[in-house]
């Protein structure tokens, strides 16, 4: 495993705001959502905002597995580097959690706080989190003279 894969791992998920969350429709098939999120620094649970009647909201009531990319695209061509994590999400539905996800998500953005109410009842916006289970960065491994994209694993 390359040295310093896991403060790799961080930079890129502090500088990098969206992610793309990777789902499963009820009929079996892939659907990939990219999102604004924002995360808790001590367990790297991971929170957004969505619709309910989005797909991967739908998605997401149906089966919990998902999978995350944080790929940094802001390097050149070739030097990319991205943050891959297998992960359970869900509803929030905890008050306490729910506003400390409002907090992380908008004094990320550095917007007023949004009260609680908004994603309550009938409102048709919730938040949701996803708790990482493995994590891995990409790396690359020399095999005769062709470099080969791997992924290492890592913790957080």
């Amino acid at each position: 495993m390359q040295q310093g894969v896991s403060e790799r791992a961080k930079e890129i998920i502090e500088k990098i705001i969206y992610i793309t969350i990777a789902s499963v429709t009820p009929e079996g098939k892939p659907w990939n959502s990219p999102v604004y999120s924002a995360y808790d620094k001590e367990t790297y649970t991971f929170y957004w905002v969505s619709p309910r009647r989005t797909q991967h909201s739908q998605n997401i009531g149906k089966n919990p597995d998902v999978f995350l990319v944080i790929y940094d695209s802001t390097v050149p061509e070739g030097t990319g580097e991205g943050v891959y994590i297998q992960a359970h999400a869900s509803e929030v539905t905890d008050l306490k959690e729910m506003a400390k996800a409002i907090y992380l998500l908008y004094s990320r953005k550095n917007k007023p706080l949004r009260e609680i109410s908004r994603f309550l009842d009938m409102r048709p916006r919730r938040i949701y989190k996803a708790v990482p289970e493995k994590v891995w960065m990409n790396d690359s491994e020399r095999v005769g003279d062709e470099d080969l994209d791997i992924r290492v694993e890592t913790k957080l």
